[in-house]
Formats: structure tokens, sequence, C-alpha cells
């Protein structure tokens, strides 16, 4: 007995040995295992209509239930929302444009400017000559919600001050005619916004005054000021920050200097555009829109001839949309018309299907006044749930933010045209029950805005549409329905180049936007180079060109060697050195209007040189090639340029001389008279070539993303070396009929380029156009093309695409 508690009250060691306590137990474990073996009969398989059991009677079942939804339902039914006011929202706060779902199955997405954007149809890039064929015979869209709205509010003398500061050319500069026209609300004008007392642009911008007759409501409302004025002005997303911040200042010292206040606001997710460009624009609208009331006074007619057009709010009998012609550039048109979703069948059903197989835009004058005609009187076809509510009370688009409701949605609509075709066939459906409790959340029309795009050049044409956003989806879709071709970022560069109209950003390197645009572009394509194996890799050419380059600048010596196609450090003597050291302190600028270019020759002392800008010389051009005076004095100009002053650029267009197709970033070179003689005989097709090592080496990289000219060091490169002038900045189109490319050139390089080539010519064989050679980066052919001054076409060059 002693023992055995001697023994209990011995302590564990703390380890068991698996082996022993196994064969200890391994009699119970045999029983137990046979047991179980002869209740399964030796199945010992989980039958799948039990698995679910142990867990069905727990108290954890709820949480199931809590279960977060699955992106996929979350993301569909976010995207299928249309608030009225708004962008759709991603996680990283991206914005998408509510024509979203439909881009994103048809195009290549990108983030751009806090977008979600359609950058172009999914490919390698290709397919110009396609989409300008489409733009020639047919239309295309564009949605342009993204651009920025700023509204403004005050007096008109404040606003006149407020523009005066900001915009070139302002108001005040432009044509009595024009300007009168602006200020009444009747056109939109174009125009550059700067900082206020100082030249540095910020970004194109297009602005639009509340006509007087719909500002009733607003003027009542202010007792002390009778001329209270709306402001509209779009300007870009890249730009618009800094666009609202500046009008925000130069508001906030208007109010402590003259005691002046200026409501300026952004209305970002409040107004969608969307743009509808091509030779069949206006017949695309004809097809979606019937107007229920039109502005009380139709100025925007060249032929005001439409009395019994006022005050209407009954369909129009005789559409107001009938000849493009009736209508002024620049025009803006106020409209309240029915949702076109209701007006899908008449319309289609009018066009006769050999018209359909062969052009679809080429439509007779009779299809369309039957078509139109015939539109007129679908809403006696729309469903009775669907007539318009109090449409003698419409509201205007400048108070879409009280008034305008959003269009019906989708389903309900898809459920009334079920309704409606169950009527047709005499059928009644018992599970449909017409609910009359939405009727008053929704609206079956829109009030919109035309803009007619109908710019100086006559190449351009189109319209747009500006609408409340709730609605752009509404629109969308007929629109495509209609033959209307959409198209992206990458498509609408396209077209802007073909008609000879810039591109912002990347046409306006004076901006800030186009400093962040191409080094987004340079990232991209970094990223894309160090995807290939490294002797796959191309050699690395400047995506931010060096606009600031004292190779741009002019200096005495070689003002007296008269060679303009040395390089500018290599004087009389000869002496060269080898990297062309940054102008830093040199501001760039970009010369827009015929002003502009006049102050910058004052400046410089450059008033003799060749260049001739519209409305400042009333002689004709033909009259200024034959004047030797002009030479002489010319000759004796020494501009001061490169001294702490600033570069100034002329947009030029360029077009090649016999063959050769110029690319983004190609490079603007000063021929020598004797060049030009390569290519003017025809018995010489060699024309002029850099070596093959001076091409990897022409751009040295100085820092990241900074590159500078590189000079010539051994005797071949140096013979066939030219004076770089300016950077093309839109290369050519391919198959485009007036194939051109939009460049910059250097204003006091480029007036001496005509002079050397002007007194070597005859009177009676000069051109207007101006010599050049354009070389492509990673190409060592010279090619000769014709550069065309814009500012000696025209008085300003501000409209932009």
């Amino acid at each position: 007995m002693v023992a055995a508690t001697a023994t209990r009250q011995t302590p564990a060691s703390g380890n068991v040995n698996a082996f022993k306590f196994a064969e200890s137990r391994a009699a119970e474990l045999d029983s137990l295992q046979s047991i179980t073996s002869n209740r399964l009969n030796d199945d010992f398989r989980t039958h799948r209509n039990k698995r679910r059991r142990t867990t069905s009677f727990t108290t954890k079942t709820g949480r199931r239930n809590k279960q977060k939804t699955s992106r996929r339902v979350r993301r569909r039914i976010e995207l299928q929302n249309n608030p009225e006011q708004g962008f759709v929202v991603s996680g990283d706060g991206t914005k998408r444009l509510r024509t979203h779902v439909w881009h994103a199955k048809r195009f290549s997405i990108g983030k751009m400017w806090g977008f979600y954007l359609p950058l172009g149809l999914h490919g390698p890039g290709k397919g110009s000559r396609s989409l300008l064929n489409c733009y020639r015979q047919g239309a295309l869209i564009h949605d342009a919600s993204f651009y920025t709205v700023i509204h403004l509010k005050a007096s008109q003398e404040a606003l006149l001050t407020l523009l005066t500061q900001l915009l070139i050319p302002s108001p005040s500069h432009c044509s009595e005619h024009l300007s009168q026209s602006i200020l009444c609300g009747e056109s939109f004008g174009t125009a550059m916004l700067h900082h206020s007392g100082q030249y540095k642009p910020i970004c194109p911008v297009t602005y639009l005054w509340r006509p007087f007759h719909q500002q009733g409501t607003d003027v009542e409302t202010e007792s002390s000021s009778a001329n209270v004025r709306h402001m509209w002005m779009w300007m870009h997303p890249s730009a618009s920050a800094q666009g609202l911040d500046c009008l925000k200042l130069v508001c906030q010292n208007m109010m402590n200097k003259m005691g002046v206040m200026v409501d300026c606001a952004s209305l970002d997710g409040q107004l969608g555009r969307i743009d509808v460009m091509g030779e069949g624009a206006f017949q695309i609208l004809q097809k979606i829109l019937q107007p229920l009331t039109l502005s009380e006074n139709p100025w925007n007619l060249k032929n005001s001839s439409m009395k019994e057009h006022t005050n209407i709010c009954e369909p129009m009998q005789i559409s107001i949309l009938e000849k493009e012609e009736s209508f002024s550039s620049y025009a803006v048109l106020s409209l309240n018309v029915v949702d076109p979703r209701f007006l899908s069948t008449k319309v289609v059903a009018a066009i006769p299907d050999a018209q359909l197989a062969g052009d679809l835009f080429d439509i007779s004058e009779d299809t369309n006044k039957d078509s139109l005609v015939e539109s007129h009187h679908c809403k006696e076809d729309l469903p009775f749930t669907l007539q318009p509510q109090n449409e003698s009370s419409s509201s205007d688009l400048w108070d879409f933010i009280e008034k305008v409701q959003p269009p019906m949605e989708e389903h309900l609509l898809c459920q009334e045209r079920h309704i409606k075709s169950l009527d047709f066939f005499c059928l009644k459906d018992t599970s449909s029950v017409k609910s009359s409790s939405t009727k008053d959340n929704f609206s079956t029309s829109c009030p919109i805005l035309l803009m007619r795009n109908s710019y100086r050049s006559g190449l351009l044409k189109g319209w747009s549409i500006v609408l409340p956003i709730s609605w752009v989806k509404a629109f969308w879709i007929p629109l495509v329905t209609r033959g209307a071709h959409a198209i992206g970022l990458r498509e609408k560069h396209w077209i802007s180049c073909d008609v000879g109209l810039p591109y912002f950003p990347p046409d306006f390197p004076d901006c800030p936007a186009y400093s962040s645009f191409m080094a987004n572009k340079a990232e991209a394509v970094e990223q894309t180079m160090d995807c290939r194996s490294p002797a796959m890799r191309p050699f690395k050419v400047p995506m931010l060109l060096p606009w600031n380059s004292r190779c741009f600048t002019v200096n005495d010596s070689v003002r007296q060697s008269s060679i303009i196609g040395l390089p500018c450090n290599i004087g009389v003597n000869g002496d060269q050195s080898g990297d062309v050291p940054p102008c830093d302190s040199c501001e760039i600028s970009v010369a827009r209007t015929c002003k502009e270019l006049t102050s910058f020759l004052q400046e410089v002392s450059g008033d003799h040189l060749l260049i001739f800008p519209k409305g400042i010389n009333t002689d004709s051009f033909s009259s200024l090639m034959i004047n030797e005076t002009n030479i002489s004095q010319a000759s004796g100009t020494v501009p001061l340029v490169g001294q702490g002053n600033r570069l100034c650029y002329l947009r030029v267009l360029l077009r090649a001389f016999k063959e050769g197709v110029f690319d983004e970033g190609a490079v603007i070179c000063a021929p020598h008279f004797s060049d030009i003689s390569l290519w003017t005989r025809s018995e010489n097709d060699e024309g002029l070539h850099v070596p093959d090592a001076f091409v990897s080496s022409y751009f040295k990289e100085q820092s990241p993303g900074k590159w500078e000219f590189q000079m010539p060091e051994d005797t071949a490169a140096r013979e066939a070396y030219r004076r770089p002038i300016g950077f093309v900045t839109t290369g050519f189109v391919r198959g485009s009929k007036r194939p051109s490319a939009i460049g910059l050139c250097e204003a006091v390089l480029l007036a001496q380029l005509r002079l050397d080539q002007w007194s070597q010519t005859k009177p009676k064989k000069r051109r207007k156009e101006v010599f050049v050679l354009v070389r492509n980066l990673r190409s060592t052919a010279y090619r000769l093309a014709l550069a065309t001054i814009l500012l000696e076409e025209q008085e300003d060059d501000v409209e932009s695409l």
C-alpha cells in the first residue's frame, strides 16, 4: 500500500510516447473501427445531400446572409444608375462617363485627367483611312462630357472686365458684328485663357453668354443690378484646376480693389456635351431632334423671317432644322426636344432601303422633308403613360438644376413598349400593371443647346449638343442607331489634323498641360520599351521636345556670316563646341493673334522682318512679294532674341513638296538655297541625308525627361547638318485627301529663312509659302516641305478641337 502511494506521487515526465499509447489502446480502436464499418458497409464517403447539414442548425447561419455582394453584381448596379448630377466614381476616385459601359465594350479605355476615357478603337492604332471616309460621307460622335464647365455670374461690365484681363483675344478686340453677337448670346466665342498681367497661357476655352430674353427670373430677383448676366466657359480637364484657380483669383482681386462681386463656380458633373462631326452631322440631328418649343427670339438664323415659330409649345409642323445653311457660324440654338428614344421607329422607316445600302447620308431633299414631317407626328404614337406633362411650362437649359428631370429608365421604357405591342395585337397582359406613380419621376422632353462648329477654315463641319448630364445616354444610343460612328481621343486627333486645327494639349507647348501630357506619354513609351529585349529596342528619342534650346536663338555671329544653315555655336572662324547650352531664361510663347505677333516683333526690333500678319498690312501679298524695299529693310534688321527675351513660335501647316510622311516630333530645319534645287530638279531624286551615326546622337539627354541638341563633330555630319527652327507637333494622317502636318516654327528664324529665299529668287517666282526641310527623328533623310503661316491667312489662331 505504501509502495502504491509512492508510485502515484512520482511526478510525470511531461512526454507521451505515441507508440506505447497506441499499443495500449489498440484493442479499443479495433473494436470501434469494426462497429463503424459494419454500420456504413465499409463506405466512409460523405454523402452530398448531408454535407451542408453540418452548419445548418448552428448559430452561424446569419453570417452567410451578411456576406458582401460580389464585385460583378455591385459594379453592374453602380454603372446602371443614372443620377441627376455627378459621375460614377471608382474606388480610386477616377470618374466614369455616362457612356462608359458602351465604350468599354468597343474601345481601349485609359485613365487620363481623372477620367476613364476611350483612347481609341482596339488595335495597333490604324484605321485612319476608313475613319476619314466616314467623316466625309457620314457622321462621327464623341462624348465630350469630361470637359469642365465654369459658371460666371455678375454684371455685364464686371464680366467684360474679367474677360479682358484673361482672354486673348478678348470680346472687345473681335469684330463689331461678332462681338455683339457673342454678347447677346447668339453665338459662342473661342479664346485662350491666360494668367492676369503676364503671358502664361493656360488652355483654350469656349465661352457662351446667356441671352437677354432667358434671364427673366434671375433679373427680377436682383433689385439693385438690372444687368446681371450669366456665362458658361468650357475648358479642358487637364487645365481645369489651374483655370478655375486663375478665375477665382481675379474675381477676388476685383472684389478687393473695385468692390465688384463676381460669382465663379464649377458645374462639374452637371452638364454633358456630345460632339457630332462630319458631312452628315446635320442629317443625323434632323432624325433625332423633334423640337417642342423654340426660344422666343430665333436670333441665330441668317433669315430671321420665322415669326410663326415663336412661342410654340406643340411639335412644330415645319422644323427649324431644315437647312444647315440658314445658321451662321458659331450659332447657338436653344430647344426643348422630345426624348429621342421615342422616335426610333418612324425615322428609320422613312429612309429607303436602296439609299441605306449605298450612302447612308446621301438622302434626297424630298426624302428628308418626308421623314421630318413624319417624325413630327411621333408624339401621337407614344404610349399614354409617356405623354409629356406640362409641356407649356418647359424649362430652359440655363435653369436645368431646378427644373429638368432625368429621362425615363430603360427598363420602364421597354415595359411601356411591351404594353403598347400587346395592345396593338389586342392582347392583355395581366402580369404587367401600369403604374402611375412614376409619371412625376421622369421627363419626356429635354432642354438642349445646339452649337454649330463651323470654323473659318470651312473644313470642320459639326454641331455640339449641350444637355444635362443625366440625358447623355438617352441621346447617345439613338445617335448610334441612326448611323453615327463613335470615336475616341485618337480618332478625334486625326480629325483635327485633317481639318488643320490644333489639338489640345499636344499642339500647345506653351501651356503647362503639355508638359504633363508628354511626360505621361514618355513614361508609357518607356514601359513599352522595357518589355522588349535590349537587342530589339530602338534608340531613345525625346518626347518632351527642347523648345527653349539655344539653337532657336539668333546671335550676331550667325547673322554676320549670313549662313542660316550652320549650327548656332559655329561662328565665322569655325570654332565649335560639342553640346548646345540650354536657354532656360528664354520663355516660350506661341503667337495666336496678329496683335501678339506684332507686339513681339516690336519687342525684338523686328518690325521689318518678312512676316505679314493678316489685317495689319493693307497691301496684297503679291505686291509685298515683289516689293524690293521690304527685302532691303529686312536685310539690315538684327533682331534681339535670346538675350533674356522670349522665343515666339508660329503655327504652320506643312505639306510635302513631292513625297514624304512627317511624323510627330519631327525636326523642321532651315535649308540652304542650293538644297531646294535637289527636289525642284526632276532629274535628281537622291535628296539630302545625314550619316546613320549622327541620327542616334542628334539629341542628348541631360537629365531624365530633358533633352538638348548635340552638334555634329565629323565633317560629313557637319556638311549635312541644317539648323533646326521648329518641330512637328501633329504628324500626317494616313488616308487624308489633304495630307498636312501641324508644326511650330520660331518666328525670327522663319522670317530670316524667307528673306534668304526671296533675295535669291526673281520677284515673279517668289512664293508665299516658305521652303523647309523636315526630318523624322529616326530617319536619315530630309524631305522638302512648304510651310504656310496661319497668321498670314487669318487674324487669329485660337480655334482648336
